[in-house]
């Protein structure tokens, strides 16, 4: 019994091992080639260079061998700030409204509770390009032109469920007792939600928060079709260099974002994490 027992920790720990392999090893090979120094094979280690994540910031010579594979950076940069003006309303947006509506679904009994609470998973569990068509045909069907706008717009149908369903998690764990302790001490509606209730969902509100600008400066897909000519995010930056070829910049501006991610996400443990 005792082999068996040793065979079966060992077959867990080999498969913990591969597991995490499968899902980081492309990873890990993206962040190691973003330095190689070789300007047409990506998978020919020639040396290490920064050069790459030189020209991102515009650091490199136009003179340079590195410049001749290398887009335009101030399209990169008008990319990245698109990216944030999009992720920055969206998240103001779906966190109010998506804070709003799960508050209410769980302080309030009303007819087609259940039904109006699976609406709200809908627009997540669409696929991603049929919501993009979906959406394309509808603004192109009111006469709104493509844009900004109509990327928030589109960002936001999808990005308040996923901040309804963080914040409805927080609430689902609340303690509704304090809310009435707080009224028999005579605090009115808004003294009881600023100090008992905000509070408490107040992680929940900001997981939902980070998490709908994470996805939205990600977004690939529905942003693809209601982006409209002239406006790009940097995801459609990335998407239409590989279009071209997979170049060697490419791998320096996806650890970047890789980074950035990773950087919003250790925040927003580490805001969760906290104690008052």
């Amino acid at each position: 019994m005792n082999w068996l027992k040793r065979l079966g920790g060992g077959s867990l720990t080999l498969y913990t091992i591969l597991f995490f392999a499968f899902i980081y090893a492309p990873i890990a090979v993206i962040v190691v080639y973003s330095f190689n120094s070789d300007p047409v094979n990506m998978m020919k280690w020639s040396g290490f260079t920064f050069d790459w994540y030189k020209q991102i910031f515009g650091f490199t010579n136009a003179s340079s061998e590195a410049a001749l594979y290398i887009e335009s950076t101030d399209q990169l940069l008008a990319a990245i700030k698109n990216s944030f003006i999009v992720a920055a309303f969206t998240t103001t947006i779906a966190t109010l409204i998506g804070t709003s509506t799960a508050l209410a679904i769980y302080r309030y009994n009303f007819f087609g509770k259940r039904f109006y609470r699976v609406l709200m998973f809908t627009p997540m569990l669409m696929p991603d390009i049929v919501l993009g068509i979906a959406l394309l045909i509808f603004f192109v069907g009111i006469g709104m032109p493509l844009g900004i706008g109509s990327i928030i717009i589109g960002h936001c149908t999808f990005l308040i469920s996923y901040v309804f369903i963080v914040v409805s998690t927080r609430l689902a764990g609340m303690d509704r007792t304090l809310e009435n302790a707080s009224a028999d001490l005579g605090a009115n509606e808004w003294a009881t939600f600023r100090k008992v209730v905000l509070p408490q969902v107040m992680p929940g509100v900001i997981g939902g928060a980070l998490l709908a600008f994470i996805i939205s400066m990600d977004d690939l897909v529905i942003t693809y079709f209601i982006s409209g000519v002239g406006t790009q995010t940097l995801p459609l930056f990335i998407f239409g260099m590989l279009r071209r070829g997979i170049k060697p910049e490419v791998n320096a501006i996806a650890v970047m974002m890789l980074l950035f991610s990773f950087t919003i996400a250790a925040v927003g443990l580490y805001l969760r994490s906290r104690k008052k």
